[in-house]
């Protein structure tokens, strides 16, 4: 669970910004208004996304360790379905995975949770 409000502070920062989201992230972002004050769709998404990267480490027991938070990308289908795009470190620890997500936006906090299982080899 992640304060929106929090977010908007962070998600300011130039810095932060390019580290913690990816490429389709920040393109996604931009679309819903960043880094207009009170915008209440790009903070929200902003939260959603990083309590994304979050949720994934704590799938894989390493807490956001292990890969970088911009290559867990938390993004929608045409439907709004949310699903992951993974990059580098992150698709390495997720070979063989599969996952459904879950958003959720609360007053000024967003929640997401993750399920993943091993596909079957067979």
């Amino acid at each position: 669970m992640t304060s929106c409000q929090r977010m908007e502070a962070a998600a300011r920062r130039p810095r932060f910004f390019e580290r913690v989201f990816g490429p389709e992230e920040q393109a996604l972002l931009w679309k819903r208004g960043y880094p207009q004050e009170g915008g209440a769709r790009w903070v929200e998404t902003a939260a959603a996304s990083f309590c994304a990267k979050e949720a994934f480490g704590k799938l894989f027991g390493t807490g956001v360790r292990g890969f970088r938070l911009s290559e867990v990308e938390l993004l929608r289908e045409e439907s709004g379905r949310p699903f992951l795009r993974l990059h580098g470190a992150a698709a390495e620890m997720a070979k063989g995975w599969e996952f459904s997500v879950s958003v959720t936006h609360v007053e000024e906090y967003a929640a997401v949770v993750i399920m993943g299982q091993q596909k079957d080899s067979h």
